[in-house]
């Protein structure tokens, strides 16, 4: 774990008390190896987050990046890609009298809590790096991905696989418009 600190020389935790953030702030730089279930990370989590406090109210604003192993969505090819996450989140310390349960609403998808005095830097970057994961990743944005009869790998080698094959429940329509012309 590498954590450096402008504000706290010797910073190395990843957890930060709330009320010892001072009235101008922390500047943090870190670099940390993150865990992360069904994601590959290539490198550790580096970034600039500048975090504030106002009350109860943690703003915290930078940036966060990584290099990581995903899977395209078309040829189920694993290559390698990049993140570079814009982090602008504000947390809120979650009353014990909702039990953890709060429906967030569109202006408060930016909107994380915590609990208790801490705020864990590790579990913001998981957060982060998960949310910023396309739900369909590709290798490149000309991929042909595979054939949906044969299973070939467009981009390397085409089929022989018919592909113009009409639906059976539409084939009645298939000369509709022919049939209106006579």
């Amino acid at each position: 774990m590498s954590l450096y600190c402008k504000t706290f020389p010797g910073f190395i935790d990843m957890k930060i008390v709330i009320e010892d953030i001072p009235d101008d702030g922390l500047e943090i730089d870190l670099e940390e190896k993150i865990e992360l279930e069904d994601v590959t990370l290539f490198s550790p989590v580096s970034g600039h987050l500048e975090i504030n406090r106002t009350g109860n109210e943690v703003m915290v604003r930078g940036g966060l990046r990584a290099r990581l192993g995903l899977r395209c969505s078309r040829c189920l090819k694993e290559f390698e890609g990049k993140i570079d996450v814009p982090v602008s989140v504000v947390y809120l310390p979650l009353a014990d009298s909702t039990a953890g349960r709060h429906a967030l609403r569109d202006d408060e998808m930016d909107t994380g809590f915590y609990r208790g005095e801490e705020l864990d830097l590790e579990e913001l970057a998981r957060e982060q790096i998960l949310l910023s994961i396309q739900m369909k990743s590709l290798c490149s944005e000309s991929c042909k991905g595979l054939c949906p009869r044969c299973g070939a790998d467009l981009n390397k080698e085409a089929c022989g696989c018919v592909t113009k094959e009409i639906d059976p429940r539409l084939e009645v329509l298939k000369n509709f418009f022919e049939k209106r012309k006579e």
